[in-house]
């Protein structure tokens, strides 16, 4: 889908000129005669421009998560978060043209350590993905970060519709992946429908995620061994040859 453009309310930034340290050179003083020639490989390095540094967008994510958990969703600008991650904003509006964008990835970044285990059985593998997901969530930064941000989705359709593709969509995999590892060990039937099938993975997914959330970010409650077993006694509730696994 096309990038979104920064709003022009006042909580965003309209993108700068490029500054000193990123705008091109003035052409050199020294003729192109006493400049040392240049051979293929060098010409082709320049040609595809400058590679994008994975570090530093580990910085500018961390950033952002960092200056949302102290300033909130309207302190926080595209300044700031350059300022954090010691990087111009001209770097920062190539890599994200709106602040939206920009917490979005910084966000979703931290779901992208959820990983479903394969330890034997369905139950298990639920209750490890369950740990891990409120392990993330006890985080301060994750709390304070989604809490932002579904609040502000809640005012923004195009947000919401980001935060649905780059965060929730993706981290159905999760569900897809313990599904069938299920399938493979025979504890699940295989599925007869496509349609019938991702309906399930949502219902499953939503109800595992809009659970967890809810107990920590609404209600405030531990994620205990004890709470994960029962609720995952629940969610298998219909599959009884599981409860013991």
């Amino acid at each position: 889908m096309p990038a979104p453009q920064p709003p022009a309310c006042p909580e965003h930034e309209v993108r700068p000129a490029e500054d000193s340290q990123d705008a091109p050179q003035a052409p050199s003083a020294v003729p192109s005669a006493a400049r040392p020639a240049e051979g293929p490989e060098a010409v082709a390095t320049r040609a595809k421009g400058r590679p994008r540094s994975a570090a530093a967008d580990r910085a500018i994510l961390d950033a952002t998560r960092e200056t949302l958990a102290e300033l909130g969703w309207g302190g926080l600008t595209m300044g700031h978060v350059a300022t954090r991650a010691g990087v111009a904003k001209t770097t920062l509006y190539r890599r994200w043209p709106s602040k939206n964008e920009l917490v979005v990835d910084a966000v979703a970044s931290l779901f992208d350590e959820l990983v479903m285990p394969d330890l034997g059985s369905l139950r298990a593998d639920i209750e490890a993905v369950v740990a891990q997901f409120a392990d993330l969530l006890a985080r301060p930064e994750t709390q304070a970060a989604l809490l932002a941000l579904f609040a502000e989705g809640t005012r923004d359709r195009q947000l919401r519709r980001r935060i649905r593709e780059a965060i929730v969509d993706p981290q159905k995999r999760l569900v897809r992946q313990g599904r069938a590892a299920a399938q493979a060990r025979g504890e699940l039937a295989p599925d007869e429908d496509e349609t019938v099938a991702r309906e399930e993975i949502d219902i499953i997914f939503d109800t595992i995620a809009g659970t967890v959330e809810h107990r920590v970010l609404v209600s405030g409650e531990p994620i205990t061994p004890e709470w994960t077993r029962r609720f995952t006694s629940l969610l298998l509730g219909p599959f009884p040859s599981l409860l013991g696994g």
